[in-house]
């Protein structure tokens, strides 16, 4: 038989503990806890929703079809929403041209350059078998299906070929027709009628689920299979429900939100995977809604517009199970415990903290700590005492800004260079304040905004290596608000304003502009990373400190596996890939956590 070293190519490693150079599936032997360990990838086992841009308009009971970042939505109510068509491009909701019929509760399918608008409740109310087709233009009418209905399902490829199936008003029905991109053809029926059902897949494979059977909350999980002439019976829903949106085909499709099935008045957002045999419960919707929309696949989906108490446009987007996903685990500690202290630097293996509380009221410090991947060294002091202040830039070469100072606890508007070996105090903020915000490449280059001094403050500033000077100020005024980016393309999140905030604002150099906002409203929070690819983390959230971690990824937060001890004010440096987390409190905290994307987890063997 061969051997481990034959088949692997090394010999089984024997290490204290674990095994920083292991790679993925390699074996060692843990000496110091006495067993076989080995890496494996860190990847979802279930997916997650992650905030977008919202709509244009707010709707419920629309129509969807295209992908992730090529999607349509059609029709939907209230009136006089019924016509509008938006298209999506991977950013943002554009308003397109119009269906030629308003109308709600209606079918689509295809494509974002080939769809169809199938049926619906058209004004003033009644069925309608209005249909036309979408050239990524302009809507046409084209054959009508034969039997008037609305809340009713559809699948298909584009234009050209599409199924409908279910819907109403009473009886429920159980129609089936197939369009041949010139005429509409009854086939076989559903072997359960049902109305406001999700559909997807294509005309020749598609799938069938959830619904309503009869009356009010009636609502079923029964799932059915087409296989281009028949309906078969299959694996139902974990979760029974009515008005649910959908995506991807009839081997892999995602159930998406839905009515409550005990109260069809109220919403929930639970999301469910068809694996092509059973459906797995997955993360919830961040906004729980009915008659929503949904677009793509089952790797990468779009949900979008509903109804969660009112019409609304949020939209939501997908990551599937099997991506990547970041991990933090414990690093080296500091030498000495601190909260609100301020971190720079590129990765965790190479990161500066400065300053931050280390016991009780009025005591602050100007301890300097560099890391190396494994360790923290003490370095030359800050010459300014301070907590609650912010810092940008590389090992080499960072910069220091504003805080809380004794003595008298005064709202500080020192700044101070760090050359690598020792700080330098160079020109002051124009204005002082504690729980700033700011982003930077270096100590030649930062941005300094928001803030407290007596109250909370939108004032933004920016170095150029000599001078301070007032640009435009954020939008919202806060204090303890995270940021991350450059002086020319930032990011400022979460903070404290008249509450816990998730605000997002970006700026482009000159201007900020709110953006989609974090998941988890707080203060006292700390990011890192660029206006594109940001780590937000830790904080203080209704009702405690919080470890949550939300990743940006240029348009909406995703929320992340949290660090492994909740804090407030942590210091932060490194990228969305490679992160550290040091500090923070309460109590005052020497503990650090290693963020890593893509991790490895270490997986003890057992008998």
């Amino acid at each position: 038989m061969a051997t481990y070293k034959e088949k692997v190519g090394t010999a089984v490693v024997n290490y204290a503990g674990n095994y920083p150079g292991a790679v993925e599936g390699e074996l060692w032997y843990d000496s110091t806890n006495k067993n076989w360990k080995y890496n494996y990838p860190n990847v979802t086992t279930a997916g997650s929703w992650r905030t977008a841009n919202s709509m244009n308009t707010a709707r419920a009971g629309g129509a969807g079809a295209g992908s992730y970042t090529a999607a349509l939505a059609f029709g939907g109510s209230p009136s006089p929403v019924g016509a509008l068509t938006e298209k999506y491009d991977g950013t943002s909701w554009t308003e397109v041209n119009d269906l030629n019929t308003s109308r709600a509760s209606l079918a689509g399918n295809g494509t974002q350059t080939s769809a169809l608008a199938i049926a619906g409740e058209g004004p003033p109310g009644g069925a309608v078998t209005n249909v036309e087709s979408w050239n990524g233009t302009n809507w046409t009418e084209t054959t009508d299906v034969n039997t008037a209905r609305y809340i009713l399902a559809a699948a298909g490829a584009d234009s050209t070929s599409a199924l409908a199936f279910g819907g109403g008003p009473a009886p429920v029905q159980a129609y089936t027709e197939l369009w041949n991109g010139a005429s509409w053809t009854e086939v076989s029926d559903l072997n359960t009628g049902r109305t406001i059902l999700g559909g997807a897949g294509i005309a020749t494979a598609a799938l069938a689920f959830g619904g309503r059977i009869a009356g009010p909350n009636n609502n079923v999980g029964n799932t059915e299979s087409w296989n281009g002439s028949s309906w078969t019976n299959v694996s139902a829903l974990n979760t029974a429900g009515e008005n649910m949106g959908s995506a991807g085909i009839q081997t892999s499709a995602l159930a998406i939100g839905r009515a409550n099935p005990s109260n069809s008045g109220l919403s929930i957002g639970n999301t469910e995977l068809w694996s092509g045999s059973s459906w797995a419960e997955q993360n919830d919707l961040n906004t729980a809604r009915q008659n929503s929309d949904g677009a793509g696949t089952t790797s990468n989906a779009l949900a979008f517009s509903g109804y969660d108490g009112s019409p609304t446009g949020a939209t939501e987007e997908w990551t599937g199970v099997g991506a990547p996903v970041g991990a933090w685990s414990t690093g080296g500690s500091l030498n000495t415990g601190r909260e609100g202290a301020a971190g720079t630097g590129a990765s965790n293996t190479s990161a500066l903290v400065f300053g931050g509380e280390t016991g009780g009221p009025g005591d602050r410090t100007g301890i300097t700590e560099q890391y190396n991947g494994s360790n923290w060294t003490e370095v030359n002091d800050m010459n300014t005492a301070r907590n609650t202040h912010d810092g940008n830039g590389p090992v080499t070469s960072a910069l220091a800004y504003g805080g809380y100072v004794p003595p008298g606890n005064s709202y500080s508007n020192a700044t101070e260079s760090w050359n690598g070996t020792n700080w330098t105090s160079v020109n002051n903020l124009n204005t002082g304040r504690q729980g700033i915000g700011g982003a930077g490449a270096d100590n030649t280059s930062a941005l300094a905004f928001g803030g407290y001094n007596g109250s909370r403050n939108a004032e933004t500033e920016s170095w150029n290596g000599t001078n301070w000077t007032e640009v435009n100020n954020l939008n919202t005024a806060k204090s303890g608000l995270g940021g991350a980016g450059i002086i020319t393309a930032a990011l400022a999140f979460g903070g404290y304003d008249t509450a816990k905030s998730a605000g997002t604002e970006s700026w482009n150099g000159t201007n900020w502009t709110e953006v989609n906002d974090l998941n988890t409203a707080r203060s006292n929070i700390e990011g890192t990373g660029t206006y594109t690819a940001a780590l937000a983390f830790g904080g203080s959230a209704a009702p405690g400190v919080t470890g949550a971690t939300e990743e940006w990824n240029g348009a909406s937060w995703a929320e992340q596996n949290d660090l492994s001890t909740a804090r407030q004010l942590p210091a932060g440096a490194g990228t969305t890939t490679s992160a550290l987390s040091a500090g923070g409190g309460p109590p005052f905290l020497s503990a650090t956590e290693e963020w890593n994307v893509p991790s490895n987890v270490v997986k003890t063997l057992t008998d």
